[in-house]
């Protein structure tokens, strides 16, 4: 007797400045294409995507974009609730969006949390890397230290136009998310996760996914 699927649904947010790219990344990682053309969101958009994360978990993730204007309203907490990760996304072309991660990741973990108290998954994207562009904002080694110091699980660089590191980055954060849910459910459930997560760490080649 085949045994059931377990399936996971998980609101995910994609936050950052106006223009970064956040509706590109989700069109690129839900539907497969890319445009030129998207208009500016306003308030909130919705995407789902469907994973068969093994033979035995199907994860579904709503994906929030949520637009760059509300910055740090009232409405964002609103929009947070009940979210259990988020990509908080920059362009290298501009650095001052760049400046402004780190009060996108403050007022995140100020308006969010686990139920255990603890930040949810967070995954840092420098998009638009196929413009070729050179700054600190996309050295590695300070991408790295930078993202320990805030607390993102990872970060990688991403491109939504030619299609560059957007499965991978969603893979670091739904591991980091089974990870974090393994911690707030019961031992008993635990027997099916930890397969997954040896699979995955056996076959990434991620040096910019941390580990749990």
């Amino acid at each position: 007797m085949q045994k059931s699927q377990t399936e996971h649904l998980y609101k995910i947010l994609v936050i950052g400045d106006l223009g970064v790219g956040k509706t590109s990344i989700i069109k690129r990682y839900v539907h497969q294409n890319f445009s030129q053309h998207y208009r500016a969101t306003i308030g909130v958009d919705f995407a789902l995507k469907v994973l068969n994360w093994d033979s035995e978990t199907v994860v579904r993730l709503q994906l929030w974009d949520i637009a760059g204007q509300e910055r740090f309203g009232n409405m964002t907490r609103v929009y947070y609730r009940e979210a259990i990760g988020a990509f908080i996304v920059f362009d290298v072309t501009r650095s001052t969006t760049f400046d402004a991660v780190s009060k996108w990741k403050d007022d995140l973990d100020s308006k969010l949390t686990l139920p255990n108290g603890k930040p949810v998954s967070v995954v840092l994207l420098a998009n638009k890397c196929d413009q070729g562009i050179e700054s600190t904002a996309t050295n590695s080694g300070k991408l790295d230290q930078f993202c320990k110091e805030h607390g993102f699980v990872g970060w990688f660089e991403t491109s939504a136009k030619e299609n560059v590191n957007i499965d991978e980055a969603a893979r670091c954060l739904v591991k980091h998310i089974i990870a974090s849910e393994n911690d707030l459910v019961e031992s008993v459930e635990s027997d099916v996760i930890t397969p997954t997560l040896n699979s995955f760490r056996s076959n990434g080649n991620c040096s910019s996914c941390f580990k749990s």
